[in-house]
């Protein structure tokens, strides 16, 4: 037989050979002759068989694919997501009409034929013959449900598509066998339910629920006669039939079906003329597809969700087992999201911070104890267009984060207290905490080689009248640069290292902290707010860390049938000890009663932790706070790291400088005050830390300005005394700037930046704004 030629059509004599072959080919497997070399009609051309018999006995019907449900943790929905749009039915759940109209406009003699129809396929050889072309096919539904079936099973993928609907007679030849075992297993009943779930319908709607869904609204057992033979006519082709794009064409055909009904005896003609007459009818249902969609600001959890589905081995050993089974969805994943929780952090960045910003915001609510998630959001949007973004400022990298993190500032201090307290440092440790100081000449990592100061890096204080010495509730709560560094120097980094394993502490991109005074102490390496809500968290639950989780349940629908799926577990351990814990809850309440974090604190006699941050150039700002029963984190900044936070424009406050305590402490704060509505206050065990030996009198005086007793005053937190916005580690020929904005009576530097070393490891010598 002729190849078609690729830019070309076959002949209508060649046509007719073709559906010869077809027909002899189907009367003798009707007749139950085993077929040998079939090279006489043309069939071992590419793309066919060699023999039928070769051809598999059993076709391998993959579960349909259909959309996945998302809900919160109180049941309700947050986003549907799906590969294909589908709901799959029973036939009982589909209109009479429907199942009329799809067999008379595509198989009217279904329930009088096998597998193959010999009359319709005479009839077809006649028809385009005659025509010149393929006018009439001879598919029964049955070889198109077979069809489907290959197209179901190549998904997205186009070379697959293709090789599943290439008009070969090697094609058709599989689908008469699999017809054959279909209609022998199945039934005509259960062969017009699958038929009906599984062929597309246009506009996204695969299967007829869908598709009745998306053009009026409505179940598939609720469709009328003329919205039946609708959606029976756009099966031959969806975008040509399209009636949301060209009702005429709809119309047209829908008639069309309507006129075929009554010729086969499904109504009667005056019933299809009666609804020749309706209107369309259109009521459509927009896609609403992906957490894009995701209702109350959840689409960057909806986001998260989907990252630990097709990331977590407890969905399949590989990457391509779990993809297969997320697009084939057909799953009801119930989140940790708490409503109340996400509608409070929503709230609260919307009051705070504008989508137009240059900065944007990004707030995490993690459970202490469990490790739940229970609140996550960001000030600008998910989408592609201006002011959003697909970014989670919230998340590692490997889940939809930025690429490294953001650098904390001085949030990472009390994971040095933590480590040294464990170390069995008292709670009352001094250290003489000068204003400047150059950084220890060596410190001991857990390899055993010391870092080593090469360069003669130094660091400072916020001003010089912030001078030693400082006994640790004190230093928490003014976030003293010089003292944590001696601590550091003092103790080790090792120990520092196996606190932030313990507490989950990584990188952005998942990489370890590095062994450098700076990111050991300072801050100065980027972590992500989710990490630092559940590392906090520990802190909250007496030292007991939990690996964070955001699902509970996953219940999957195959075939019908619902099977619950194994999902991850937060895995708690103990990464410290309770007197620790405690010590440093004592600690951090400090910082939000009389400390840098006043303007976060909570009301209404709640216990309440945290800590301020700010980070080189004013870049980054943070609060990361905790009550016994809820943990949270809110970052802000520039996600390029381009900005720096003075004289800005944020949420319709003007800031001439950026604190962790002034921007996202009352971001915190309201979000935290909203979650936590009508739940517990439980307190804190609490022990008792003096603040160590008296300075005289005059020491005293110059202490409280300088730090600023006077400018906590004015609300700009604790004056601008910062805890790392003002940047020491002036390396590489950084210098201290002279004159800057006069705040709480102190004169601040303009060279609010790190210096970043070349020697011993890199590391610039962080201190900052004290938030």
């Amino acid at each position: 037989m002729p190849k078609k030629s690729s830019g070309g059509g076959l002949t209508a004599t060649q046509q007719a050979a073709k559906f010869l072959g077809v027909s002899v080919l189907a009367g003798a497997v009707l007749a139950g002759i085993a077929l040998p070399a079939v090279g006489a009609l043309g069939l071992a051309a590419k793309g066919s068989v060699e023999s039928f018999d070769e051809l598999p006995a059993n076709l391998k019907t993959p579960p349909l694919s259909q959309r996945t449900t998302i809900l919160d943790a109180d049941g309700d929905q947050i986003a549907t997501v799906y590969s294909r749009d589908r709901t799959v039915v029973d036939l009982k759940n589909i209109s009479p009409y429907m199942q009329k109209a799809i067999v008379a406009i595509e198989d009217s003699r279904f329930y009088q034929h096998g597998a193959v129809d010999l009359k319709g396929v005479l009839r077809a050889l006649n028809k385009n013959a005659q025509s010149g072309g393929v006018s009439e096919g001879a598919s029964t539904l049955t070889q198109q449900y077979v069809k489907n079936v290959f197209v179901e099973e190549a998904g997205d993928d186009p070379t697959k598509v293709a090789q599943a609907t290439q008009q070969t007679i090697g094609r058709k030849i599989r689908e008469l066998k699999y017809a054959i075992q279909v209609e022998e297993e199945l039934g005509k009943k259960k062969i017009l339910e699958n038929y009906l779930n599984i062929t597309f319908f246009g506009q996204q709607a695969y299967g007829v629920e869908a598709a009745s869904q998306r053009y009026f609204s409505k179940h598939a057992k609720d469709l009328t006669l003329a919205e039946s033979a609708l959606l029976a006519g756009i099966v031959q082709s969806p975008s040509r039939y399209d009636p949301v794009n060209d009702e005429a064409e709809a119309v047209k055909r829908r008639n069309v079906v309507l006129e075929r009904m009554a010729e086969v005896g499904d109504v009667s003609q005056a019933e299809a003329d009666k609804a020749k007459q309706d209107p369309l009818g259109l009521k459509v249902t927009q896609p609403k597809n992906g957490c894009i969609t995701a209702v109350r600001g959840a689409s960057f959890f909806c986001k998260y969700v989907e990252r630990v589905f097709l990331s977590d081995p407890v969905f399949g050993k590989t990457k391509e087992e779990r993809a297969k089974t997320w697009n084939r969805g057909g799953l009801t994943i119930r989140t940790t999201l708490e409503p109340q929780a996400q509608a409070s952090v929503q709230d609260s960045l919307k009051d705070h911070v504008n989508k137009s910003d240059k900065v944007a915001a990004a707030a995490t609510l993690v459970e202490p104890g469990t490790g739940k998630i229970l609140g996550m959001g960001q000030s600008k949007p998910y989408g592609y267009g201006k002011n959003e973004t697909e970014y989670n400022f919230s998340v590692n990298a490997a889940m939809g984060g930025s690429n490294f993190g953001f650098p904390t500032g001085s949030t990472f201090k009390p994971f040095v207290a933590a480590a040294a307290l464990e170390q069995g440092k008292p709670p009352t440790q001094s250290y003489p905490a000068p204003y400047k100081m150059p950084y220890p000449q060596q410190v001991q990592t857990c390899s055993g080689k010391p870092w080593v100061n090469l360069q003669d890096e130094t660091l400072e204080n916020e001003s010089e009248t912030e001078v030693g010495p400082f006994a640790l509730r004190e230093a928490m709560e003014l976030s003293v640069n010089t003292y944590f560094v001696e601590m550091l120097g003092d103790i080790g980094m090792c120990p520092v290292v196996k606190m932030t394993d313990a507490l989950g502490v990584v990188q952005g991109n998942g990489d370890k902290v590095p062994e450098v005074p700076s990111s050991m102490t300072l801050g100065s390496t980027g972590l992500s707010p989710l990490t630092m809500a559940s590392a906090y968290a520990a802190f909250a639950s007496r030292g007991m860390y939990c690996t964070p989780i955001a699902i509970e349940s996953i219940t999957q629908t195959v075939g019908g049938e619902k099977k619950s799926l194994e999902v991850p577990k937060s895995t708690c351990s103990r990464a410290m000890s309770e007197k620790t814990a405690d010590s440093i809850n004592t600690l951090l309440s400090g910082v939000v009663d009389s400390g840098t974090g006043q303007q976060a604190g909570l009301s209404g006699g709640r216990a309440n932790a945290g800590k301020t941050g700010t980070t080189d150039e004013r870049k980054n700002a943070w609060f990361v706070g905790y009550t016994p029963n809820l943990s949270g984190a809110v970052w802000v900044g520039s996600a390029s790291q381009k900005v720096k936070m003075t004289n800005i424009w944020i949420g319709g406050t003007y800031h001439a400088q950026v604190y962790g305590g002034d921007t996202p402490g009352p971001i915190w704060r309201d979000a935290m005050t909203g979650a936590l509505e009508g739940k517990d206050a439980p307190p804190f065990h609490l022990i008792s830390i003096p603040n160590g030996e008296k300075k005289d009198p005059k020491e005293d005086d110059r202490d409280d300005n300088g730090r600023g007793g006077n400018g906590r005053g004015n609300g700009n937190d604790d004056g601008n005394n910062g805890d790392d916005g003002f940047i020491g580690g002036l390396v590489d020929g950084g210098t201290t700037g002279s004159t800057g904005d006069t705040t709480g009576g102190i004169t601040l530097p303009d060279n609010l930046f790190q210096g970043q070393g070349n020697g011993g490891g890199g590391n610039g010598n962080g201190n900052g704004g004290r938030g």
